[in-house]
């Protein structure tokens, strides 16, 4: 998001191990949502990174910005026309739809090309089942912008599960 020319890098080095297999519980965690166009799946072109900026910016306006070790950007699907996109705050956004996420969430971090989401979902299943639980929604946290994904070498994706 903002550049920290120290680094020559915009998203943090990603550590996987905090997020593999493990149990989240958030309660009234602040996000701001905003809903993206999508054809089967696929955000319509350009329709993903201006949303982000457009939030990144009222985030930054109301000096909401997390920090960048805790910030978190999710995404999910409501059809395969609709997708969302959150983002982590410090307080309420003003002119942004604030949401607050409470629950307890199961996680398991994968590495690959995003289009991996369906296959992702299959292996997790197992995980989730162990634990006795059934998913109510799928989140995907994705933790580098592609630029700093081919710079580090690794797309990871933390898979959410919400039990």
């Amino acid at each position: 998001m903002t550049r920290n020319d120290r680094n020559n890098e915009c998203c943090p080095k990603f550590d996987p191990e905090p997020w593999q297999e493990k149990e989240v519980i958030w309660k009234d965690r602040h996000f701001i949502k905003e809903t993206i166009p999508q054809f089967m799946h696929i955000p319509l072109p350009g329709t993903f990174g201006k949303a982000v900026s457009r939030m990144w910016g009222k985030i930054e306006d109301a000096r909401a910005k997390p920090d960048m070790n805790d910030f978190i950007m999710l995404s999910a699907e409501s059809s395969p026309w609709k997708g969302e996109i959150y983002m982590t705050t410090t307080k309420e956004v003003p002119n942004a739809e604030n949401v607050k996420f409470s629950g307890t969430y199961l996680t398991k971090v994968f590495d690959g090309p995003y289009n991996d989401v369906p296959k992702w979902i299959k292996e997790m299943a197992p995980f989730v089942a162990k634990k006795g639980k059934s998913v109510k929604k799928w989140l995907f946290y994705y933790t580098t912008c592609p630029k700093c994904a081919k710079k580090y070498g690794h797309n990871y994706v933390v898979t959410f599960a919400e039990v």
